[in-house]
């Protein structure tokens, strides 16, 4: 994982693709946060956010 992270970062770095980066951020945050909401008490909170 750390090693594509790596490459990830270097082909932004080579190629001047900077705005990906703030993409990738917010996919991995909302993914991050369905798997919380999943099996959280919580998640009815969550819900109204949206």
């Amino acid at each position: 994982m750390i090693e594509f992270l790596k490459d990830l970062f270097d082909f932004m770095k080579e190629r001047k693709k900077f705005w990906i980066a703030p993409i990738i951020l917010i996919l991995v945050l909302l993914g991050t946060l369905i798997v919380f909401t999943q099996s959280s008490a919580l998640a009815p909170f969550i819900y109204t956010l949206f």
